[in-house]
């Protein structure tokens, strides 16, 4: 709110700059018709100089202002919109391409620019300045003020016919750029599949004629905003020598004094400039604008979380989870991810889904999370609606280990210490150390070898176990989410993550999606999903396995029609 109200004394200070600079005009064109008519004697010189140094200072605090202005505009714009789309999850946000969501979080709000410190001071200008202009040459000449009184209505006529075309035009050039930058970004991202295949050719000719695309609705727009800039001139030119000549005839006849015609022929241009150089400033903001609609389509779509809207959580020791005839639906599909389901995970107990993908385990996981809300049914917490509680006090009492875990690029510690900024390096060897993530003492710099994009220089093995460590480095986290931490791992790597996954769910209520046995060993129950549905709830009959000696044997008991369902070994 503090920036806020700063950026609004800004753009006050700004729009009060720019005005009074536009009103001083009048004073600089008295001085100067008296002047070079002689009423005024050279004495008058040095007034007309303090005024045009009044108004090239007022200039100088409009730019400045006006930069502070849209600095501070963009700033708050970019950390609503970061904000936005952490509220809204990763389920809302697959709506959304990540390149787009750059370009329109970088270069897109740059536009801003031309809109904050050109286009508002000058529709500022044109409210103020051509009326206090009609007004003294209605004072000085009737004749003349009466012709740019009907003229001067033609420049925003004319302007907004145009503008119309503008919009269009302009919003077509961002989303073609939106649609350039978030293409490169996938094709980089996928950059080593498609030389496997063989495409990484072919995505460049794609990019060229995304490029030139972009191309194309950017000279469209350069012509529009030519043509209206000709259409101004044009109209505002004809309008001055509809007021011109007859000043002079009138002037040469000896019906009009010296002093009247300069300053008529002074004032009337400055009548017309306001408006023309709004039309003008109009066409260059437009992209700022068309990305300030990009923007506010974000934060005004479907409601997100509200951190702090609601009453925190304060549960103590492991929690109960219970999912009451739950119903997810996504857009635009028409079958539902989960149908009625009802599932109760009690304190402490250790739950794996399994089934095949796409069968709603993740989704499940993701209503735990508050990532997805029920559009029927409710999700409680300790016997409280999940929807009524702080996700983010909620979350802070989880720990959370993705099959997929995003690792950024920093170093290895800071990894580690995501879900704990706290943390001491003790506190991070340590969780190291209990996710068997050994392998960290022998990188180049230890803790501190700074990770690659996405980790791109580690195994799947030990991105997996960075985030085990994650996990333990959260130690007063009481309920343990594990989204198939052993997909695509070797033997070795699966022995140390199964290992070290056994200790992390110790005395945590824990919800593990899995397929692989090792995995599904550690579970006390078995529930599996298909189809949206629960389809069966099998408990163990024993203690769970060791991990270091995984049981061969079955580990569900369910009826005949459910094992023979298909199992996949993905979502």
């Amino acid at each position: 709110m503090r920036a806020e109200r700063s950026v609004r004394r800004h753009l006050t200070v700004t729009m009060v700059a720019a005005v009074l600079a536009g009103l001083l005009v009048l004073a600089q064109a008295e001085l100067l018709a008296g002047v070079l008519s002689g009423r005024f004697t050279a004495d008058a010189l040095g007034a007309l100089a303090a005024v045009v140094g009044v108004r090239a200072l007022l200039a100088w605090t409009q730019g400045v202002f006006a930069g502070r202005t849209a600095t501070g505009v963009k700033s708050a714009l970019r950390h609503r919109l970061l904000a936005r789309l952490g509220e809204l999850g990763p389920s809302r946000l697959t709506g959304h391409r990540s390149g787009e969501l750059v370009t329109l979080t970088g270069r897109g709000l740059d536009g801003l620019d031309a809109y904050l410190t050109g286009y508002l001071p000058s529709i500022a200008v044109a409210a103020v300045v051509p009326v206090a202009v009609l007004v003294r040459l209605f004072t000085a000449d009737l004749g003349s003020a009466v012709i740019v009184l009907i003229t001067l209505p033609l420049i925003p006529v004319f302007g907004a016919l145009v503008g119309m075309t503008t919009k269009t035009v302009t919003e077509r050039q961002f989303h073609a750029l939106s649609r350039l930058g978030g293409h490169f970004l996938d094709v980089v991202r996928g950059l080593p599949t498609l030389r496997a295949f063989g495409r990484a050719r072919y995505q460049a000719t794609v990019i060229r004629q995304v490029a030139d695309a972009h191309r194309s609705a950017t000279m469209r727009t350069l012509r529009v905003a030519f043509l209206s800039s000709l259409v101004l001139e044009l109209c505002a030119s004809l309008s001055l020598a509809l007021v011109a000549v007859p000043i002079g005839l009138r002037l040469l006849g000896g019906s009009l004094d010296l002093t009247t015609a300069l300053l008529v022929l002074l004032l009337a241009p400055e009548a017309y400039l306001p408006l023309r150089a709004m039309g003008t400033r109009f066409h260059a903001s437009m992209e700022g604008v068309a990305a300030a609609d990009a923007a506010f389509s974000v934060l005004d779509g479907e409601a997100g979380d509200a951190p702090g809207a609601a009453r925190p959580y304060e549960g103590h020791g492991a929690p109960e989870i219970r999912l009451e005839n739950v119903t997810v639906r996504y857009p635009g599909r028409d079958e539902a991810a989960l149908e009625d389901v009802t599932l109760t995970i009690a304190p402490g107990e250790r739950v794996a889904l399994v089934g095949e993908s796409g069968g709603g385990k993740s989704t499940l996981l993701n209503l735990v999370l508050g990532f997805v809300r029920p559009q029927e049914g409710r999700v409680l917490v300790d016997g409280t609606d999940l929807r009524e509680l702080d996700l983010e006090s909620w979350r802070a009492a989880l720990a959370y280990v993705p099959q997929r875990p995003h690792l950024f690029t920093t170093s290895v510690a800071d990894n580690i210490r995501l879900g704990a900024p706290g943390a001491t390096e003790e506190q991070v060897r340590k969780a190291a150390a209990d996710a068997h993530a050994d392998f960290v003492d022998g990188l180049p710099e230890g803790f501190g070898t700074v990770v690659g994009e996405r980790g791109a220089n580690l195994s799947a093995g030990q991105r997996q176990r960075v985030a085990l460590a994650r996990a333990f480095c959260r130690p007063d986290a009481t309920a343990l989410l594990l989204d198939e931490p052993t997909a695509r791992l070797d033997g070795r790597s699966e022995a140390a993550v199964v290992a070290a996954t056994a200790d992390l769910a110790r005395e945590r209520t824990a919800v593990i999606v899995a397929h692989r046995p090792a995995m599904i060993d550690l579970a006390d129950r078995v529930v599996r999903v298909h189809e949206g549905r629960i389809v069966a709830d099998t408990t163990r009959d024993r203690p769970p396995a060791d991990p270091a000696e995984p049981d061969s044997g079955g580990t569900m008991r369910e009826p005949q029609s459910v094992a023979s369902l298909p199992e996949g070994s993905g979502r």
